[in-house]
């Protein structure tokens, strides 16, 4: 009876996996970026803006962070 056994190792290049964490960095800055101009430009709204828009300040921090993320 033969046995036949397959075994792929994992060669991803240390340069890869920091090429990749950079990418990561880079993606959380452009979210964060988005979200501070998001809830920045919603905060110079007035109460009454905000009304006629069906959000209240206190809804800000959300509303900003669901349109960084996509």
């Amino acid at each position: 009876m033969a046995y036949m056994n397959t075994t792929t190792a994992n060669t991803t290049s240390v340069f890869a996996r920091i090429g990749g964490a950079f990418e990561g960095l880079a993606t959380r800055y452009k979210q964060h970026r988005l979200y501070r101009e998001t809830f920045d430009g919603l905060s110079a709204l007035s109460n009454r803006e905000l009304a006629d828009l069906g959000l209240s300040r206190s809804e800000l921090r959300r509303v900003a962070w669901e349109s960084s993320r996509g």
